[in-house]
């Protein structure tokens, strides 16, 4: 980044947290200290946003994005911020940040550390600590931040932090933007470190679903079964069993719940019943079959029958002499459901089957 160099150009946020503790960072963020458009000036801008002080360069082929230094009020507690001044001091953009250790700049002439708050000791010390009183008043959804940094790092909230936090938790407005929150869920269960879980019941952050929560019952460990079966919506694996409704879940989201809610009540009494229960089901909704109605059953048909599929197929019928379209997929259901029965069946068996019993008259 040697041509984007300005005294007043500054590294910020995760891009420095990472570098000190020395993980590896996907995004980079950059601040500038004044107005980044007017800055930007002497690069290819692909586009601003006068409103936010924000402006994207291209360089190098990349895209950067860029913003101005700016603080933010809120309204409405809970609810987006809006800008109240840009081209501020660095220091007060700082002071707008979630945790003391997301509050850290580097300058990118320099390579000097910029650190008004205490973060660099936070992260030797291990501590997640907020910037202000009101912290999580203003954005409730910087509890799951917090969350998501402290089984990332392996920190701890600070005692006045934890303090606000239970405070919070205690006398939540459920007045917030859900959007964000649901945002940061899905950030910090897809994840998938069953400590995150853990912590968000025993802190009580599960609370911020929505009023009266019911902590369900997990039968296994969501984090090996997200391990094992790899599905696409682990939050959903992690959360499906809470009340969501204050959330808007996409059209996929929304069938994986509604499907559990059908297969939750039904308990099948053999192999034929249990692929019947499971085969159009999303594989979380099975998952969270698995976590709260019966884990053996499940991954049963996870394992074992859920690929299962007989040898023989229409080209085989049509060669027994079966007339085309005509009830093949009556008979290889049928056949379908002996294989489940006897899964070690060969091809040469499946075909003395359907020959002896499962062609009814369709032969020529």
């Amino acid at each position: 980044m040697e041509q984007i160099r300005d005294k007043n150009l500054y590294y910020v946020g995760g891009y420095v947290r990472d570098e000190i503790l020395g993980v590896k960072c996907f995004d980079i963020d950059f601040c500038y200290e004044g107005d980044a458009i007017d800055f930007a000036q002497k690069f290819n801008i692909i586009k601003t946003n006068k409103d936010f002080g924000t402006v994207r360069i291209l360089l190098n082929n990349k895209e950067i994005d860029i913003a101005s230094t700016r603080t933010e009020v809120y309204p409405k507690a809970g609810h987006l911020p809006v800008i109240k001044e840009t081209a501020c001091s660095l220091e007060k953009d700082l002071q707008r940040r979630d945790f003391t250790i997301n509050a850290i700049a580097k300058n990118t002439v320099t390579n000097e550390l910029v650190d008004y708050f205490g973060g660099l000791e936070d992260i030797k010390n291990k501590k997640l600590r907020v910037l202000h009183s009101k912290s999580f008043v203003d954005d409730p959804t910087r509890i799951v931040r917090g969350l998501k940094f402290s089984v990332r790092f392996n920190f701890e909230l600070e005692e006045e932090t934890k303090r606000l936090q239970e405070e919070y938790l205690d006398n939540i407005n459920y007045d917030m933007s859900y959007h964000r929150l649901k945002k940061e869920l899905v950030e910090t269960f897809n994840l998938n470190i069953e400590d995150a879980y853990n912590k968000f019941v025993e802190q009580g952050i599960y609370k911020l679903l929505g009023e009266n929560q019911i902590i369900p019952e997990i039968k296994c460990s969501i984090q090996d079964l997200i391990d094992k079966f790899n599905p696409q919506y682990r939050w959903l694996v992690y959360l499906g069993l809470y009340d969501l409704s204050n959330f808007e879940l996409n059209k996929e989201e929304a069938a994986i719940l509604n499907s559990y809610h059908k297969i939750k009540s039904i308990k099948p009494k053999d192999n034929v019943e249990t692929y019947f229960l499971f085969n159009k089901a999303p594989l979380e909704s099975v998952l969270l079959y698995a976590i709260s109605i019966n884990y053996d059953i499940a991954t049963n048909y996870l394992e074992n029958l859920k690929n299962l599929k007989p040898f023989v197929n229409g080209d085989d019928l049509l060669a027994l002499g079966v007339p085309k379209g005509v009830a093949y997929k009556d008979i290889l259901e049928k056949l379908l459901i002996e294989k489940i029965k006897n899964p070690n069946m060969t091809k040469v068996e499946e075909i003395e089957l359907v020959k002896s019993q499962l062609l009814n008259g369709f032969l020529k």
